[in-house]
């Protein structure tokens, strides 16, 4: 598992989709803090590392990525962190299209 602030070369995700999954990286990110944690069999486990870190929860939002995707395919909204009814979010994707863009904004200008 691995935090990034800064941006990294899209490449790694190559070797990290290997790890768990064969062609997709989970992650979380932090919507505020703009870091993203990737590498885990579980959501849960990067949502930790990056409290742990610092990032409050209600910041954190799932996410998986496949890098030998490109354009809508490459990002997947779906985790079970981010069922929280308290803040109106009911389902395992991010409903909020304004979130859903923050995202991808922040892996984009990670993700080189």
């Amino acid at each position: 598992m691995v935090i990034y602030s800064e941006p990294f070369d899209k490449k790694i995700l190559l070797d990290l989709q290997t790890h768990y999954f064969g062609d997709m990286v989970k992650g979380v990110v932090d919507v505020v803090e703009k870091k993203i944690a990737l590498d885990a069999e579980m959501h849960a486990d990067l949502e930790t590392m990056l409290l742990e870190s610092g990032s409050r929860q209600e910041n954190l939002w799932g996410i998986n990525l496949y890098p030998e995707m490109a354009g809508e395919d490459f990002l997947e909204f779906d985790s079970l962190i981010n069922i929280r009814p308290n803040q109106g979010n009911r389902s395992r994707g991010v409903e909020d299209p304004a979130i859903r863009n923050t995202i991808a904004e922040i892996v984009n200008s990670l993700c080189k």
